[in-house]
């Protein structure tokens, strides 16, 4: 019995199928397959119970799951408490909101470069919803977006809301909105949906909003003139500063946007919450400065 074998038997264990844990050990169905075989026959019993669908642990499974998670968190313990953070190479799959790509994503960047120098990262950059779905498929390992997430598996670090502002072309002082189209986050971002209900209960089936999937371009429809908009305070200064917008106050509001850094907890590892407490950290000082 090996620790490969145990670690591979928890991932089979967990995703519930050989094909899931070669992707998320990166390595062939064959050599899982044979490491589960192998394992099984070191212990003289058979641990899972194989179906078209997948597999599910047995008796002699489940017993031996409770040892293994042990193990592989002691493990887990002398990786967090011996290794320095300077000799930890694993590569990090990180998935981003683009408001914090626009916002502060540097600043953390530039933080946990600092604490683990020689780690490899990976960047998705997409709505919330989809990165949400690809953190439960395990794609990636960590992500900061709208939370939280509900899933046992999952781990997460609230972070501090960032408010919304309304923005206006500077030639453009009309703010009706029974006429004027507003502009805000995509159709599938949480943000949307509360403005239509907001807009509607308001104004009616007549408002009209202008979904848009990247925030600088909708910023630039606001500085066109061709509607109002809903975005982070901060994305808005620099077209302040050029005189192309101005911010406004049409008596309401939505509440703040809230972040979370959220991660695979289970199983445990210290490079995964150290990212979230390095995202929350940095995510701190950007808004207070």
């Amino acid at each position: 019995m090996t620790l490969d074998q145990l670690t591979t038997f928890l991932w089979v264990s967990r995703l519930g199928g050989v094909r899931k844990a070669a992707q998320e050990m990166n390595i062939s169905q064959p050599a899982v397959s044979g490491r589960i075989a192998s394992l099984e026959t070191s212990l003289g019993t058979t641990l899972f119970d194989r179906a078209q669908r997948g597999v599910s642990l047995t008796k002699k499974g489940v017993l031996l799951r409770e040892y293994a998670e042990s193990i592989v968190d002691i493990i887990e313990d002398i990786n967090a408490n011996v290794v320095p953070p300077e000799a930890v190479d694993s590569l990090l799959r990180i998935g981003v909101a683009e408001t914090i790509v626009q916002l502060w994503l540097p600043n953390f960047l530039a933080d946990l470069y600092d604490k683990y120098p020689h780690i490899k990262v990976e960047i998705v950059v997409d709505v919330s919803v989809n990165l949400r779905q690809q953190l439960l498929e395990r794609s990636l390992d960590f992500a900061i977006m709208m939370g939280p997430v509900s899933e046992y598996s999952i781990d997460n670090v609230k972070l501090p809301e960032i408010d919304l502002t309304w923005f206006r072309a500077t030639h453009k002082p009309e703010t009706d909105f029974t006429t004027v189209p507003v502009i805000s986050y995509t159709r599938q971002s949480r943000p949307f949906r509360e403005l239509r209900r907001e807009m509607r209960s308001r104004y009616g089936q007549s408002s009209q909003i202008f979904p848009s999937s990247s925030i600088y371009a909708g910023l630039e429809m606001v500085a066109s003139g061709i509607g109002v908009g809903l975005f982070p305070h901060q994305l808005g200064l620099e077209l302040i500063k050029q005189g192309r917008i101005v911010t406004f106050d049409p008596g309401w509001t939505l509440q703040p946007l809230t972040f979370t850094a959220s991660y695979i907890g289970d199983p445990r590892n210290k490079l995964h919450a150290d990212a979230a407490a390095i995202a929350a950290s940095a995510a701190t000082r950007y808004l207070s400065e």
